[in-house]
């Protein structure tokens, strides 16, 4: 999420709504066929255990109909990119009540009815707003917040922290859906006052478990103690922030006042509360008073939402991304600083430590956040290159050896961030409790850090299509991001250096529809009217 979404309203009317919900239209440079290769393979990797609402055999159908095509000269990041698609297809299940998106493809014990867990909501919609169908989303956001009791929020919606509002308003964002997105004005605001109710403390910060924040046996935390966490408070204020703009949209704007003045009393609360001004970094503060005194991965959190107020210092807490001895790994981010004496990558006890092993939900949140920090206001404590570092060392992470040799794609629960082993799943086969159950996890997002970080669209409000890559410069000759449906729109974005590649034109191209909406000769921001 990026400040600039909450400037100004949605201006999409109904008929542009009608736009969103309709047929797909032909890209403009891409050729599905020229992907479907990637889906044969990915098709006969391994068995086909589970099949929900689209089988394997009907996976490159749905998604040459459905995704944002894309092409690069790394063919890593080119097939994780359509392996992620392809597993996302794999959690789409229809219930007697809609569509929703699970986590888990096999049973686990601690889900709800269908299967269903919340904890990746927010990460699923992320994902999810970028398809052409929009029933999907539509009716997942409608499960959780309508089929409750008494058609109310569903009751293990809070099983789990999460960010449903600002999920939700991004999602508007790109698809322009203001008319499903305000009917969702009062089921959200119910969810908020329902997480007051339960996790509001009298210092006006939320507390949580690290086990419902879904981040098992963190250093700072414990499955008992009411901390008041950097997550779940970034996730409250971007909520909160969220809401405010909705209800502009609907035209409440005595509700919206309510929930600027609750996000303006949070931040100052996470920024006076969370701060740890020694150590530069937003941390727990424990149930017992203090500050945790350990940096862990959460502490970037606050920027995926725009928290922190520029001009503080706040940014310092990014050089501890690239700092071996705070998260920097060959697979990482590592989920704690390196140098404290808590860390640890466990042979023993839970499989699903949050206390060192690197965690894919974790490492989308961060890329994120890390994302609005470079679209932001000047700062000089990270840079483009360490966003590229990290989502390739995260593409790289995204791979299992099979027991022939081979290396396939693969998503799972954790890593071990020195050698790459899916550790959750190592442990499991090691204690022969081993059934799958992380087999194409999906409980992250990798889509739309292409989308929306790589190639640098980023979502907004308006109708200003605004994109500026967070791929360094120099990086690749060619890329293009193609059949983006945007406000109703097609888009094209592509960069080709020598403008042989694609035959459009040398430099980065902009096209909604098929018409050049604008171009630069330098791999640099772009912006347009639609």
């Amino acid at each position: 999420m990026n400040r600039r979404k909450f400037i100004g309203c949605a201006t999409l009317g109904l008929a542009q709504n009608a736009l969103v919900r309709g047929a797909a239209r032909p890209a403009l440079v891409l050729d599905a066929d020229s992907f479907r290769h990637h889906v044969d393979f990915f098709n006969g990797m391994v068995p086909e255990e589970v099949v929900n609402y689209i089988p394997n055999s009907g996976a490159w159908k749905w998604m040459a109909e459905n995704i944002p095509r894309f092409t690069c000269p790394d063919s890593d990041v080119e097939q994780i990119y359509y392996y992620r698609w392809w597993v996302f297809r794999k959690h789409i299940k229809k219930t007697p009540v809609g569509f929703i998106v699970t986590e888990f493809l096999k049973p686990v014990k601690h889900a709800g009815e269908y299967n269903s867990l919340s904890c990746a909501f927010g990460h699923h919609l992320g994902e999810g707003q970028w398809l052409h169908d929009g029933q999907y989303m539509r009716e997942y956001a409608s499960f959780w917040l309508r089929t409750g009791p008494n058609g109310g929020l569903r009751t293990n919606f809070h099983q789990f922290s999460g960010w449903a509002s600002a999920a939700l308003y991004s999602k508007n964002a790109v698809d322009g859906d203001r008319e499903f997105l305000v009917s969702c004005l009062d089921p959200l605001i119910a969810d908020y006052r329902a997480w007051e109710t339960e996790r509001l403390t009298p210092d006006g910060l939320f507390w949580q478990r690290d086990v419902s924040d879904g981040m098992e046996e963190s250093i700072s935390g414990g499955r008992r103690v009411k901390n008041r966490r950097p997550s779940i408070n970034s996730y409250m204020y971007g909520n909160a922030q969220a809401l405010a703009s909705i209800a502009r949209l609907a035209g409440r704007e005595p509700v919206a006042a309510e929930y600027r003045e609750k996000a303006a009393k949070l931040k100052q609360l996470v920024e006076d509360r969370l701060w740890n001004a020694d150590a530069r970094f937003f941390e727990t503060r424990l149930e017992s008073g203090p500050l945790a005194d350990v940096r862990e991965e959460i502490g970037f959190t606050p920027w995926y939402f725009d928290l922190p107020g520029e001009g503080k210092g706040y940014e310092a807490a990014w050089k501890q991304l690239m700092d071996p001895k705070g998260f920097y790994a060959p697979y990482g981010p590592t989920t704690a600083e390196q140098r404290s004496p808590g860390f640890k990558i466990a042979t023993a006890g839970d499989d699903c430590q949050w206390n060192g092993p690197s965690w894919p939900f974790s490492t989308t949140i961060t890329l994120k956040a890390l994302a609005n920090v470079l679209h932001g206001g000047s700062q000089k404590a990270t840079n483009k290159e360490d966003y590229w570092k990290t989502f390739l060392i995260y593409t790289k992470s995204q791979h299992r050896k099979l027991d022939n040799g081979q290396v396939i794609p693969w998503i799972d629960e954790n890593l071990n961030p020195f050698t790459g082993e899916w550790w959750a799943r190592a442990l499991k086969i090691k204690k022969g409790t081993f059934y799958g159950r992380g087999n194409h996890y999906n409980h992250s997002g990798y889509c739309d850090l292409v989308i929306s970080g790589v190639v640098g669209l980023r979502p907004r409000a308006d109708n200003v299509v605004e994109v500026e890559p967070l791929l360094p410069a120099g990086t690749w000759d060619w890329l293009c991001l193609d059949n983006v449906l945007y406000h109703g729109r097609i888009l094209t974005i592509l960069w080709d250096k020598t403008g042989k590649k694609f035959n459009r034109g040398q430099g980065l191209i902009l096209f909604a529809d098929g018409k050049q909406l604008a171009r630069s000769s330098s791999f640099s921001r772009l912006s347009a009217r639609l």
